[in-house]
């Protein structure tokens, strides 16, 4: 029986952790292998043999434990040491130190707002096991959620039990993932896909990334517990192909899965199959759109169509398809283990579970966070973030990427969930937050996201290839101080026509970040285009004659 095998595993894997006295585990998620983690590892390893402490600790390889800021971080466990900005000349200070002090220049306390406030189901893992080693996954209960679902509930029962959990969307528009499980499993159909989105292209986000690079195994166990639940055989992993060590490690999980039985032909000895393959995508902004993304494994040029149809009857090759996100499906394990009443005990009425975002920014401990819903603003960049780099006042909160809008102070203390941001004019997105402070200027902020939506527009449909082009060019005029009332006038009329008329969402958002900052920053158009002056500084105002024609 796989259950027991599993089992096995789990006792083996966790004996010879109880070998070692101490662990030093070291971050080899994409920030901290930059900053030469893995020269850090091996340096590590090379001290414990000339200290003779080889048999008492050993070191092993994790994923992001989150504050990516001070990479390269290790933990030394069990007496639960932090250390930031470990280089490779530090490892023979830190071995001498293990049954000792520890290294106060290299320490981070673990009782700060920064790791307290959190609340980790999706990076429960993370800076735990090896992302490289199935073992380590099964041995913290890995694949137990999928094997319960396979043999002690129906299809039927799983997907009762995701909407009993209220979990919605995390990749942006927060729909019902319950619903969407069951409408796609009330569809019929000789095949049935799913697909997980993982073609994070927001500026500033990293969310997906970190957690196909620190815990793959959790998003191909949703993914099989999701493909189980709509009767799917089916399923593809769409990831940028600017995360290589996510498409690396992605790759070795399923392998190990298919090896151990939990992926593949007739899974746990039931009657049920399933198979994921990881697709690449070509780096257009656009495919994070279900429709071109679907357009992409189908091997066309990745551009939106219009819905209806919507993918769950009409998706991939004409069939069927379940889309959801990379923390979605990384959800789904925690709520089948622990139940979709505990998941639901955590949140806002509307908005349950956690969320995982990636603060960045002017804030001084940015990195990878994951919160409760309902948790406001001021928490996250005060407390979890540690406030603004020397004091400086904040100004602006933007999140949910291109896509979302920029929040002022005023709302500090405005509760994380979906309809909240909503009334502010911005959307939670897949997780992107970054901080602002006094030295940035909105005008130039709108400026930012806009040329990016220009140049990411697939070019499909008119208003969102030509709008996007002339709002950008207004923004540049506005930020020149070349621009006049009337040009004021005409950029807000562009943002609802673009926003009503264009053919997909991500055209239809794009002009949230103008909307917002000119819902909540008029002032610093105003000064822009009558003063001539940018409030901030950042502007390159020309103050020669503006001619009215």
């Amino acid at each position: 029986m796989i259950s027991e095998e599993l089992q096995r595993i789990g006792s083996t894997t966790q004996d010879e952790e109880d070998r070692f006295e101490h662990q030093i585990l070291v971050c080899k998620g994409t920030a901290c292998i930059s900053a030469h983690s893995e020269q850090v590892e091996d340096a590590l390893k090379a001290e414990l043999e000339h200290q003779g402490l080889h048999t008492q600790c050993r070191v092993k390889g994790v994923g992001c434990p989150g504050l990516c800021a001070a990479a390269t971080l290790i933990t030394v466990q069990p007496e639960g040491r932090l250390y930031k900005e470990v280089q490779p000349e530090d490892a023979a200070e830190i071995v001498a130190s293990i049954k000792s002090k520890a290294v106060q220049r290299l320490s981070i306390p673990t009782n700060v707002p920064f790791f307290q406030r959190q609340r980790k189901l999706v990076l429960e893992n993370s800076g735990v096991v090896d992302p490289e080693e199935i073992n380590d996954y099964v041995a913290r209960g890995g694949y137990n959620s999928l094997i319960s679902a396979l043999t002690e509930m129906s299809p039927a029962e799983v997907i009762t039990e995701i909407t009993k959990s209220g979990l919605r969307g995390r990749g942006g528009a927060g729909y019902l993932t319950g619903l969407k499980w069951s409408t796609v499993s009330k569809a019929g159909g000789a095949h049935k896909y799913v697909i997980c989105n993982a073609d994070e292209g927001d500026p500033g986000a990293f969310m997906d990334r970190s957690v196909m690079e620190s815990d793959p195994h959790r998003i191909i166990e949703g993914m099989t517990i999701a493909a189980f639940a709509v009767g799917a055989d089916q399923g593809y992993i769409y990831v940028r192909a600017e995360y290589p060590l996510a498409v690396k490690r992605l790759q070795a999980a399923i392998r190990q899965a298919g090896k151990l039985g939990v992926l593949g032909n007739s899974i746990a000895g039931t009657t049920f199959s399933f198979n994921i393959e990881v697709r690449l995508g070509a780096g257009a902004f656009v495919c994070g759109e279900e429709t071109a993304l679907m357009a992409s494994i189908e091997g066309k040029r990745g551009t939106p169509r219009p819905r209806p149809p919507y993918p769950a009857e009409h998706g991939l090759w004409g069939y069927p398809t379940l889309l959801n996100n990379v923390e979605t499906f990384a959800n789904i394990p925690v709520i089948i283990r622990e139940g979709s009443e505990a998941f639901a005990q955590i949140g806002t009425e509307k908005s349950k579970g956690t969320k995982v975002f990636a603060l960045t920014g002017c804030v001084n401990n940015s990195g990878l966070i994951e919160v409760p819903m309902g948790i406001t603003l001021r928490e996250i960049i005060y407390d979890i973030g540690g406030g603004i780099p020397n004091d400086r006042p904040f100004k602006a909160l933007q999140t949910g990427g291109p896509s979302g809008g920029c929040i002022p102070k005023e709302y500090l203390d405005t509760p994380i969930d979906y309809e909240s941001l909503m009334q502010l004019g911005s959307i939670m997105g897949s997780g992107g937050m970054i901080v602002m402070d006094d030295t940035s200027c909105m005008v130039d902020v709108a400026k930012y996201f806009m040329k990016f939506s220009m140049l990411e527009s697939c070019g499909k449909c008119i208003p969102c290839r030509v709008g996007t082009t002339q709002m950008h060019n207004l923004l540049d005029k506005i930020s020149q101080g070349r621009a006049t009332l009337d040009d004021l006038a005409l950029l807000e009329e562009l943002c609802e026509m673009v926003k009503r008329t264009s053919l997909c969402g991500l055209g239809q958002s794009a002009p949230n970040p103008v909307l917002s900052t000119l819902r909540f920053f008029r002032d610093e158009y105003l000064m822009h285009v009558v003063e001539k002056v940018c409030p901030a500084g950042v502007c390159k105002i020309h103050h020669e004659e503006v001619t009215h024609s």
